[in-house]
């Protein structure tokens, strides 16, 4: 039995990263020879295992068949007489097909320390098309290793071009598209997930919400980019920075626009009410993919509102009040929080808007403190009852929200 750290683990060590997650694979043992030495079975199609001490994950040597169209259309072999080789050449890119021996020793057979040096993102082997979500992994992986100067190889990319035109990636479920996608979302440039998306031809097929955007003229004195799809790329990524590892930003941020797909062409520049038409969209979208509920709901609250943040210090305090409330931000300050980082990240998500301040944040979060200020509690020792206690404190939270302007209006 002879034990090897595979994947991940051997490509972010090599990189100098943080190792998170360490795998291994084991070659010519058995199950029973593992479950004897104390390991806990946790793979369903396959022999994984668990480390009695560590948890870190133990597989048996496998190789794979292509029986079926999909992620689930392979037949698995785990036995003691495959090799390390075997295992490895399944694997999706070189970088991920390298392992260490006992001694530290990299064991490299398909150059993936090589594609690592030239900042390469390569096949292993032309079975790399049997399956579709090695596309979405390649696209995820671009998003993480963008900022470091990593390329899909054009041999690489023409084989996920020709998985697209037959048909392949149309059997991704719906579960997987997201999975990848929410990952995608929180790696450093989220954009070069969609930049190898489209550059495959996968985005029009699993998501024609956001591939119509390009081509989307915006009126150049707000949007130096111009191009709508562009001007999506510039927020993901700048969501990604303003809140990195919380998917939930990025999601919104991904889906902000999509109304602007819909603008008649001739009223172009102009997006006049893109707010309202991107509702059904996204509602398809997350329909589609069967997205989580929170994730909706504040694709929606963004899309619709994100033009009153912007403008939040020009409302008038009801206005604001309202917003507040449709955010149900009084109650759920959390939700607004993340809604003002993704109206922030469309803000300075444009070319040369970067490092633009954003005051509207700061604003907001302070009429929302000055609203939650106001409770019950004074109106019911006055005597008041039901709808004129809401009433009164409606008239309150209005005029607690106007003092705080008035505040900073004749702040210096």
């Amino acid at each position: 039995m002879r034990v090897y750290l595979v994947g991940g683990a051997v490509r972010d060590k090599r990189l100098g990263h943080e190792v998170v997650d360490r795998d291994h694979v084991v070659v010519g043992a058995r199950p029973d020879e593992l479950l004897a030495l104390g390991y806990k079975p946790v793979g369903k199609d396959f022999p994984v295992f668990l480390h009695p001490e560590t948890n870190e994950e133990y597989a048996l040597a496998r190789t794979e068949r292509k029986h079926a169209p999909g992620y689930h259309g392979f037949t698995f072999h785990a036995a003691p007489e495959v090799t390390l080789e075997e295992d490895l050449a399944r694997r999706d890119l070189t970088i991920n097909a390298m392992a260490e021996d006992g001694n530290g020793q990299l064991i490299d057979p398909y150059g993936g320390a090589a594609d690592l040096e030239a900042r390469v993102l390569r096949h292993v082997s032309p079975a790399f098309v049997e399956d579709p979500v090695r596309l979405l992994r390649v696209a995820r992986f671009a998003a993480r290793f963008a900022s470091l100067g990593f390329q899909v190889a054009a041999e690489t990319l023409r084989l996920m071009q020709a998985m697209v035109a037959s048909g392949e990636v149309a059997h991704l479920v719906p579960e997987r598209v997201w999975a990848e996608t929410r990952k995608a979302l929180c790696e450093p440039r989220p954009s070069a997930f969609l930049e190898v998306l489209r550059d495959t031809g996968a985005l029009a097929i699993l998501f024609p919400e956001i591939d119509a955007l390009y081509g989307v003229p915006q009126r150049a004195d707000y949007h130096p980019e111009i191009d709508t799809g562009v001007h999506v790329e510039l927020v993901v990524d700048m969501a990604a920075q303003l809140a990195p590892g919380d998917d939930r930003v990025g999601f919104c941020a991904l889906v902000h626009d999509l109304g602007k797909a819909r603008t008649p062409p001739d009223a172009w520049p102009r997006h006049i009410g893109h707010e309202q038409r991107g509702i059904a969209p996204l509602r398809s979208l997350a329909e589609r993919l069967k997205l989580p509920v929170e994730h909706r709901e504040l694709g929606e609250l963004v899309c619709r509102d994100h033009l009153h943040a912007h403008r939040a210090l020009q409302l008038k305090p009801k206005t604001v009040l309202d917003l507040l409330q449709r955010l149900d931000a009084i109650r759920r300050p959390q939700r607004l929080e993340i809604f003002l980082l993704a109206c922030e990240a469309d803000a300075r998500g444009r070319t040369g808007h970067a490092d633009d301040a954003y005051p509207q944040a700061d604003y907001l979060r302070a009429a929302r403190q000055a609203a939650a200020a106001v409770t019950a509690a004074p109106y019911v020792q006055q005597g008041l009852s039901g709808p004129q206690i809401g009433q009164a404190m409606q008239d309150a939270r209005i005029a607690a929200i106007a003092a705080l302007r008035a505040a900073g209006a004749a702040a210096p």
